[in-house]
């Protein structure tokens, strides 16, 4: 996507999966059924954002192990005319949380979340006061086309009816074993003689059903201000957790503008805080921007050097400046200004490692999912979901189907800290559903789950479209790297020769199996067709709409 060439690979890799190309809209979930839905819902008429919701829903039944209605994100929608819009249904801490409640453990970097009996991890005192279906409603009714109900039926089929269980889903149950086997209705319906449900198995979810038909019925105030809030602070109340009904009743989606930034002549849109990905991915770009990066080739121990101290950079400010806006002034002018990258630039050394404090003054889990949808009109949607540890708290409120999240581990449980616990305080995030568009064009949509990785794959996906001019499918799946200034994680497409040369010059290597999870995007090309692209890191899957209705006047006849 740049006039230069860029220079070989030193990285290579072969594409695990294809992308999808149509020309009337394209839906992309990290679950088939889930982009189903979406499609079903633009074959019926309806938007992007009608879309997005049905497909949300779904993955709430599908993939329960990373997103429910009691969890929380960010989506960032485009409409057809240009506006862009970040609407943050973020976890809240409830009116009884206080920066002491945790019993901490320790302040070793890596360990600085661990508390006593892991209470923010696991269990009713980890649960945050939930955004998503708030979210996931507003959205709908201020940008969608289609009625509540409309969007829910694909949902409410795959849980009355059930759907078969993905190795991917199998695989996350068993790693959570012993958590899920606390709670009897988890244990119940993802557990067979205390291990996991096999691969193939139908998971039916009648309780869950039941739950989506009153909320199609009621509206988000079945939660909010209904029998299912009761049976949620019901439940707290009898089991040492701190949501009550004044904690439901105060939560408000957030409308929020987004960041805006520039790299080799794209404009960069992404959510402002208290998300950390547009401010620090424009940042980082900033400092890339004066590097040769593509003349460097993907993958080589340069361009992975300078990606990394990119990174650590944008960690050691995020430490002390993100957080939520209401409680922390955050310098996001600062942050992303040209000047200021310059002048973090100039303290990179090419030959040498360094560690970076933050330039100003001022752990998340890893289980989140993604929708990517556009429509044949123009509106964009990209929206990261989750209830933030795999299956959330591990704790399903009875009668209900619904699962918790554990929200509270996100915030820092030390006092007197930019992230540190207070009454009502959002979580921050580094869900980076992010836009880029080229003179004012859309050019491509991206986003994906992963904590503290998101927002760093995210960045180098878009240098990877820029800079090493990939196409989409290598650009998703392309070997990614991450550190925060600890070690530095390679995917194991990085050569060993890279590597050795990395730690030659500082660095720790540590490799792994994969950093972050699926990520899933849409280009927008100049042909006016979309290609769709989801990565092998999860069940992904991109669905194409083209063809239309009948040229007008035609009639049948014999």
């Amino acid at each position: 996507m740049t006039s230069a060439p860029p220079a070989p690979r030193v990285a290579t890799f072969t594409c695990e999966k294809k992308p999808a190309t149509g020309s009337r809209g394209m839906v992309v979930t990290n679950h088939p059924l889930a982009s189903a839905a979406g499609s079903q819902m633009l074959l019926a008429g309806g938007n992007a954002v009608d879309a997005a919701v049905a497909s949300l829903f779904a993955l709430t039944v599908v993939e329960p192990m990373m997103v429910g209605i009691l969890g929380g994100g960010v989506a960032h929608i485009r409409m057809a005319d240009g506006r862009h819009v970040v609407l943050d249904g973020l976890s809240t801490a409830p009116l009884k949380a206080s920066a002491e409640m945790y019993d901490c453990l320790s302040d070793e970097v890596g360990r600085q979340r661990d508390v006593r009996d892991r209470l923010n991890v696991v269990g009713p005192k980890a649960v945050a006061v939930p955004g998503a279906l708030a979210g996931w409603c507003e959205a709908l009714a201020r940008f969608g086309t289609l009625s509540l109900e409309e969007v829910l039926q694909p949902a409410i089929g795959l849980a009355e009816r059930g759907f078969v269980t993905t190795p991917y889903l199998s695989n996350c149950i068993s790693d959570n074993v012993a958590d899920l086997a606390r709670d009897p209705g988890l244990s119940a319906l993802l557990l067979v003689g205390g291990k996991a449900i096999e691969p193939g198995t139908r998971l039916v979810q009648a309780d869950y059903a039941a739950s989506l038909r009153l909320i199609a019925r009621q509206g988000p105030a079945a939660l909010y201000d209904g029998p299912l809030g009761k049976a949620l602070t019901d439940f707290m109340a009898a089991n040492g957790g701190l949501i009550e009904q004044a904690d439901l009743a105060a939560y408000k989606v957030a409308t929020r503008e987004p960041v805006r930034g520039s790299y080799r002549g794209y404009e960069i849109v992404g959510p402002p805080p208290p998300s950390s990905s547009g401010v620090h991915i424009v940042q980082m770009l900033n400092i890339l921007e004066g590097y040769g990066i593509g003349s460097l080739g993907f993958g080589s121990a340069d361009s992975v050097h300078l990606l990394a101290e990119a990174l650590k950079i944008a960690f050691a400010d995020r430490a002390v400046a993100t957080a939520d806006p209401a409680f922390i002034k955050v310098p996001v002018e600062r942050l992303i200004d040209k000047a200021y990258a310059s002048e973090r630039r100039a303290l990179i050394a090419m030959d040498q490692a360094r560690s970076w404090s933050a330039g100003l003054s001022g752990g998340e889990s890893m289980d989140t999912t993604h929708v990517t949808v556009a429509d044949a009109q123009g509106n964009v949607v990209t929206s990261t979901q989750t209830i933030n540890g795999l299956f959330g708290a591990c704790t399903q409120i009875p009668g209900t189907g619904m699962l918790t999240n554990n929200y509270m581990f996100n915030f820092d449980p030390h006092p007197g800290r930019a992230l540190s616990i207070a009454p009502g305080k959002r979580v921050f995030t580094s869900m980076a559903p992010m836009i880029v568009l080229r003179d004012g064009k859309l050019a491509f949509a991206l986003g994906l789950p992963g904590a503290l990785r998101i927002f760093p794959s995210a960045l180098q996906a878009i240098v990877n479209l820029i800079d090493h001019s990939m196409s989409l499918q290598e650009a998703v799946e392309a070997p990614r790297i991450w550190t925060e200034g600890g070690a530095l994680e390679l995917e194991a497409a990085i050569p060993d020769s890279v590597a050795d040369e990395l730690t030659a010059r500082g660095h720790r290597i540590v490799r792994m199996p994969r950093v972050a999870g699926g990520m899933n995007a849409i280009s927008f090309n100049p042909d006016g067709t979309l290609t769709g692209a989801a990565c092998w890191r999860a069940d992904g899957t991109p669905v194409a709409i083209s063809g239309g209705l009948a040229r007008a006047g035609v009639r049948f006849s014999i």
